[in-house]
């Protein structure tokens, strides 16, 4: 790629603002925006250089989804789905030398495919059908919450084959978007992160082949590969939650900074600016975790506490944000309503407060974690 990506994501944020307010109210998905970040180079950022991408690693693909929030949180959000999907695979060849995905991230880096994540609905249970076949399975499903469904090429999801004897696991796959089995519904009307284009993915019998399937896991259980998932994506998904709560902040002294100054203003500001530091800093350890080079069970720990800490003091600082504007933040122009909207997707992605929450305390007790999702 030649090009810094976070260099290149810091040069598109005016574009992209121009677009937010526009694609918030009418709930569309930021489709001009995903075409700009495609035609800068951006989704093959995560690609090993030797595999013809740019060879970004964790802290700089988290880099750059932080500044695209600067412009847009939609389109970061969305996008950090596909840059994940990419860092993963990306890790597995860096870290553990898996010839496997090397084609994947080789179509990613020449023909700049998106991919889609279905996390939201599969996770650790999984979820849809696959049904025993000759040669394959059948798979029946409904992914939801497919964040830039419109835009997608492959979505990396799975499906649960029921074992016959009480049991069930989980097969892995690549779901090419374009199959007559696949259909988008449009449901993706929500509170915030409007552009995203979080749909739901509809799958009706498409034939997977054995040859295609990625990996198998029991059901309801961590495997290691979720552990590399938990432990490289979601300091990249967090990113764009501080990259909102820096804008939000930024809006709000900008805003504050017209007005006389008070002992209630500057409280408020020193405030707001010390619940930002706890994020930056939550999110710093979630980031040199994932470069470690190792994912357990006691890296998901550590990124899933950081997850909670970032998500609870992002969305404080954008409260605090809205507080310090006063009235005029409360008006859409100012675009401040926006982040406090948007912000509040942070509190949606695994391992939620109650899951996470337990995680820890199990480790901190000794006990087994292989069940708490």
């Amino acid at each position: 790629m030649g090009t810094d990506p976070i260099d290149i994501a810091k040069s598109l944020i005016p574009e992209l603002r121009k677009r937010a307010e526009s694609t918030d109210e009418q709930d569309a998905f930021v489709a001009e925006n995903f075409a700009l970040l495609k035609g800068a180079g951006l989704v093959e950022a995560g690609v090993p250089i030797e595999l013809g991408g740019g060879g970004a690693n964790v802290e700089q693909l988290a880099e750059m989804l932080r500044t695209l929030a600067h412009g847009c949180s939609s389109t970061a959000l969305a996008f950090s789905m596909h840059t994940h999907q990419v860092a993963v695979p990306a890790w597995r060849w860096r870290h553990q030398q898996v010839a496997a995905v090397e084609p994947l991230l080789r179509r990613v880096a020449s023909e700049r495919i998106i991919l889609l994540s279905s996390g939201g609905s599969d996770w650790i249970g999984g979820s849809g059908t696959a049904e025993r076949v000759d040669g394959g399975y059948r798979i029946r499903a409904r992914k939801v919450f497919t964040s830039a469904s419109p835009a997608g090429d492959v979505l990396m999801s799975g499906a649960l084959i029921n074992e016959g004897d009480g049991t069930s696991s989980v097969i892995h796959f690549g779901v090419p978007m374009k199959a007559a089995e696949v259909s988008i519904e449009p449901t993706w009307r929500a509170l915030g992160m409007r552009g995203t284009g979080s749909h739901d993915v509809v799958i009706d019998g498409l034939f997977v082949a054995d040859a295609v399937i990625a990996f198998k896991r029991p059901a309801g259980r961590w495997h290691p590969v979720f552990q590399i998932i938990a432990t490289v994506a979601f300091p990249l998904i967090y990113a764009v939650y501080l990259g909102v709560a820096e804008r939000a902040r930024d809006i709000a002294i900008e805003i504050a900074s017209r007005k006389p100054q008070t002992a209630h203003t500057l409280d408020l500001a020193g405030r707001m600016v010390t619940s930002l530091k706890a994020a930056q800093l939550a999110h710093r350890f979630m980031v040199e975790t994932a470069l470690r080079g190792d994912a357990s069970a006691e890296t998901v720990n550590a990124v899933m506490m950081g997850r909670t800490l970032v998500a609870d003091k992002a969305i404080e600082t954008v409260e605090l944000a809205l507080e310090l504007a006063g009235g005029t933040g409360f008006y859409r122009k100012a675009g401040l309503e926006r982040c406090f909207r948007d912000v509040q997707g942070a509190r949606f992605h695994p391992l939620q407060r109650g899951p996470q929450a337990a995680y820890a305390g199990a480790m901190a007790m000794g006990l087994p974690v292989d069940t708490v999702f």
